[in-house]
């Protein structure tokens, strides 16, 4: 069974798609308001909240977004897109919490684990 991290993995395949995907995160970069990191933000900071909550919030977050910005591309991307540009946006916004939201995002990430499968085998 081919998993992403496998090493006959084709680096240059993992390149493409990162490429890919980084052009579709900087368009959605835009749409992501400030006031939906800062509210995430804050549920990472909330010593209340267990990991299981705030991953909770994350991912209803996530689908919130994907959603409400207009694109006719799978869900399934536009979700793991989302993920990885707010990733970017907590960490930048509050870097001490780097750790923590990118353990979460890719813990959510792991729920996509089939779809990227099938992504770097479409490139292949």
């Amino acid at each position: 069974v081919l998993t992403v991290f496998d090493p006959e993995v084709n680096e240059e395949v993992v390149r493409i798609i990162a490429a890919q995907l980084a052009e579709i995160g900087d368009q959605f970069d835009k749409e992501i308001k400030a006031r939906v990191v800062n509210d995430l933000v804050q549920h990472f900071l909330n010593d209340n909240l267990s990991g299981e909550e705030i991953a909770r919030r994350m991912s209803e977050v996530v689908e919130e977004l994907a959603r409400a910005i207009p694109s006719d591309m799978e869900q399934e991307k536009a979700v793991l897109v989302i993920a990885m540009v707010l990733t970017k946006k907590i960490a930048n916004t509050m870097p001490s919490l780097l750790q923590h939201v990118f353990s979460t995002t890719v813990n959510y990430m792991s729920q996509l684990h089939n779809y990227i499968v099938r992504m770097v085998s479409a490139v292949k």
